[in-house]
């Protein structure tokens, strides 16, 4: 069964889908380069507390995307960057011990 489910503020679509996930994963964000929505997805195994967030190159949070328990299946979640400035960003996933950056473009 495939759900869909608007959260924070309208930027996040999650997409769940619990067939044939055997190992955690993050994907790389489509399209890269984008302006100014992407889509982030990602597998997880088993039920997993998952934190996914947002960093400019420096370092700096600028946006907490989930940060949830979750039951195992694929998600995919919408990132609106309206409002950043155009430049490479990393989104970092964080669930139990699994633990991926990866990079994104914003060309405006």
């Amino acid at each position: 069964a495939v759900r869909f489910t608007l959260v924070e503020e309208g930027t996040a679509i999650d997409e769940k889908n619990t067939e044939g996930v055997h190992s955690f994963e993050l994907t790389q964000n489509y399209p890269n380069p984008f302006n100014p929505l992407t889509t982030i997805r990602y597998h997880i195994p088993g039920a997993s507390f998952v934190k996914l967030e947002v960093y400019t190159a420096l370092g700096q949070k600028v946006a907490v995307l989930v940060n949830k328990k979750q039951v195992a299946g694929t998600y995919a979640i919408g990132f609106n960057a309206d409002g950043l400035a155009s430049g490479i960003y990393y989104y970092k996933m964080s669930a139990g011990s699994f633990v991926q950056v990866r990079k994104m473009i914003l060309l405006k």
